[in-house]
């Protein structure tokens, strides 16, 4: 086992998960304002309507299917019934389901940031970065699903015996890095990606998918009142007040007088 295979296996996964961590708690408190999606709908909202939902059930979906396959252990699943052969169907046509929605939905939203001029002109620097980091995992992630599930093997190839114990040694601070030595490359470059991903999390946009509006549920209504007609934010106008042209009284008079 080489030194780069240590670093990859056993040192990488811990500087993305701490880069991941302190990147967050360094944003949180120096750009609470900043912590945000920075929606672009007001400047285009046709292709989003279409492409954000299909992305985000897709990504939804995705999580689902990673922490169901990498952090329940196959005994488990066994456990409850669920044969490796049912599983591996289950997980193939699902994951291909979400891999399509997913692929579908960021292709439409890159395609809205290049076609339309506002929005590509609200595009930063970062967010450039982040939809290639975003994109590689995803393209990543469907070869490997199509070339070891899909046209691999007769029952695909079993990461549940190597990954997800890797992964779940990683969390546990005992790394073991001989599992991840035979896996295939597809497979490993996806997880390389996905830590990559995890590394420039806190430094994008991405910090929205982070944030849960509990408190909207709870928050007090909003009040709308009329404003009264003599009060206005219309500037003065400029020159004299008009003179009154009523009738003048006698009591105007004597006051007058005197």
């Amino acid at each position: 086992m080489s030194a780069f295979e240590i670093f990859l296996w056993g040192a990488f996964p811990y500087l993305a998960l701490a880069t991941f961590v302190v990147g967050l708690i360094w944003r949180y408190r120096t750009d609470k304002f900043g912590w945000t999606s920075r929606s672009s709908e007001l400047y285009e909202n046709a292709i989003l309507r279409a492409g954000s939902p299909m992305f985000h059930f897709g990504i939804l979906m995705v999580f689902g299917g990673h922490f169901v396959g990498l952090a329940i252990p196959n005994t488990w699943t066994a456990a409850i019934g669920i044969s490796e052969e049912a599983y591996h169907l289950g997980a193939t046509v699902l994951g291909t389901l979400a891999a399509a929605l997913t692929i579908a939905g960021i292709v439409a939203l890159i395609y809205r940031r290049r076609r339309n001029r506002t929005v590509f002109l609200a595009t930063t620097p970062t967010d450039k970065v982040m939809y290639v980091l975003l994109a590689l995992p995803i393209a990543l992630g469907t070869w490997a699903t199509l070339q070891n599930q899909v046209f691999g093997a007769a029952h695909g190839y079993d990461y549940r015996e190597t990954i997800s114990p890797w992964l779940r040694s990683v969390f546990i601070l005992q790394p073991d890095i001989a599992l991840m030595q035979d896996v295939p490359f597809s497979f490993k470059v996806h997880v390389l990606s996905g830590f990559l991903l995890l590394m420039i999390w806190p430094f994008t946009r991405l910090v929205h998918a982070l944030s849960a509006p509990v408190g909207y549920t709870t928050r007090p209504y909003v009040v709308y009142r009329s404003r009264e007609a003599s009060v206005t934010t219309a500037p003065p106008e400029r020159g004299w007040e008009p003179v009154s042209t009523r009738p003048r009284t006698g009591s105007d008079a004597r006051s007058r007088g005197a």
